[in-house]
């Protein structure tokens, strides 16, 4: 298996090689060269396996250059109940007929980044072993990415992590969980600006081909392939908890907004995995819903970018849309690479509206949109809480919401559930009138010394600033 970039780059990469480039050199992203195909016979074969034996099966189809036992191995190490509170790893909660949640959120920091990215921190560790190497990551979150990437690399040999994040735009949990962190190869960024200021600044970074070799710069954010291919294991996961043998299909409803979450949605559909309707639920930054209804990509000002109540979706530039797009214009690398290097530069937009790939969109990739609002989430976090006793984040309230606008009686819906409660406490008060419950092991967090560099959204400041911790800095 190869990776090529969504722009055309001519030069084909092992999976390795993307794990640790993270953003191809043309500024595209890395996709397979072609998705491999799962047919009946294998998905029956693979409906009885558990996680581990899961992820490894999917995986062994993208990853030629790890020997099988040990990418058998790190699948192993990685899925356990120890880390993640149980052995189904993304077990199922049923709500109603035929509207269930997946269980995403049972990790480290009790967020679904958790699920890709502890693998993704024993992928690093494992090739850079290998390599007697190392590298610095340089990641940008809206809240939960950050932590979860931070919990799965510390303490890890030869990584360090740059974790870019929008200033005071997270909720006191996550900012807490990222800056108490007192691990020496971790080092927090907070930008004067919003999350689409911290993401260009990754890309930016990375187009720097020079600065990147120099440092050693990768990447862990959903623009890094490995991370993106473990998150389609779940969906398989899904189907299987939720199928009876071979049947029609099932829909997952995604809270989304820089596309990583339904791209792996995209991608285990794009495999053969029977999912009929892949329904992607926004917030009030509602760029990817105006995408989906009418073929207009037009990407949000700072000024434009709302403050809303689920704050990780708080994104007006989704980098992940690439992927699909590539797929969409028929795997076409120079359009896509005009799309979103040319004209989204110039005119901050690109329509298609009238391309037929468009028009015949949803039937051919199953995609349906929607947008949920802060009066959405609040009565659907009381709904949720009042008639199945269960307490559900702002980020999943609004997959539940815009997941019940497109369910079917045809096949079951299944809302990836985003974060635990916890996370996101002052929303929660609001709906219901009480605190969430907290795990012991976070009591007392917002009290901990923190640690932290506020830095303005400018790329040239964070270069310096990981020179300057590079000068001195040992893993």
């Amino acid at each position: 298996m190869h990776y090529v970039s969504t722009r055309g780059h001519s030069g084909r990469r092992q999976f390795c090689e993307t794990l640790l480039e993270g953003l191809a050199e043309d500024g595209g992203l890395y996709v397979p060269e072609t998705y491999p195909r799962v047919d009946a016979a294998t998905l029956d074969a693979w409906r009885a396996l558990s996680y581990p034996s899961l992820a490894f099966e999917v995986l062994s189809l993208y990853v030629s250059d790890i020997p099988p036992a040990d990418l058998k191995a790190i699948c192993e190490k990685t899925y356990t109940p120890e880390i993640f509170g149980t052995s189904s790893i993304v077990p199922l909660r049923k709500l109603e007929t035929r509207l269930y949640l997946q269980e995403l959120s049972n990790g480290p920091t009790l967020a679904f980044k958790d699920v890709a990215m502890q693998l993704l921190g024993n992928l690093l560790e494992y090739e850079l072993a290998r390599r007697h190497d190392e590298l610095n990551i340089l990641g940008a979150t809206s809240g939960d990415t950050g932590s979860a990437a931070e919990y799965a690399m510390r303490g890890k040999k030869g990584v360090r992590v740059f974790m870019m994040s929008p200033l005071g735009r997270m909720s006191s949990f996550q900012q807490a969980q990222m800056f108490s962190l007192q691990d020496d190869n971790i080092h927090n960024i907070a930008i004067d600006g919003v999350f689409d200021d911290c993401q260009d600044i990754v890309k930016c970074v990375s187009s720097d081909l020079e600065f990147k070799r120099r440092y050693k710069i990768g990447a862990v954010n959903s623009i890094n392939w490995a991370r993106l291919v473990a998150q389609v294991v779940y969906y398989f996961s899904g189907y299987f908890q939720v199928s009876e043998g071979r049947s029609a299909g099932v829909d997952f409803s995604v809270p989304s907004g820089n596309f990583g979450n339904i791209c792996a949605g995209h991608v285990a559909r794009m495999m053969g995995l029977p999912i009929s309707r892949l329904v992607l639920a926004t917030n009030e930054n509602d760029v990817l819903d105006e995408f989906f209804r009418s073929g207009i990509y037009r990407v949000r000002s700072r000024a434009d970018t709302l403050e809303t109540s689920s704050p990780s979706m708080d994104i007006s530039k989704a980098s992940n849309l690439e992927r699909f797009v590539f797929d969409l214009l028929g795997r076409d690398a120079r359009r896509t690479k005009s799309l979103f290097e040319n004209q989204l530069r110039e005119c901050g937009s690109f329509d298609l509206s009238g391309d037929p790939s468009f028009v015949t969109a949803a039937a051919r990739f199953g995609f349906r949109s929607g947008r949920s609002t802060h009066a959405d989430r609040l009565a659907t976090i009381r709904d949720t809480w009042d008639r199945y006793h269960t307490m559900i984040d702002p980020h999943t309230a609004d997959g539940v919401t815009v997941g019940r606008m497109h369910a079917s009686p045809e096949a079951p819906m299944l809302v990836l559930e985003t974060a635990q409660p916890i996370k996101f406490a002052t929303t929660i008060k609001e709906a219901l009138g009480r605190q969430p419950d907290r795990p012991l092991r976070f009591d007392g967090l917002e009290g901990l010394p923190r640690r932290v560099k506020v830095l303005p959204p400018d790329t040239q400041a964070v270069k310096n600033y990981i020179a300057d911790i590079m000068q001195g800095a040992t893993c």
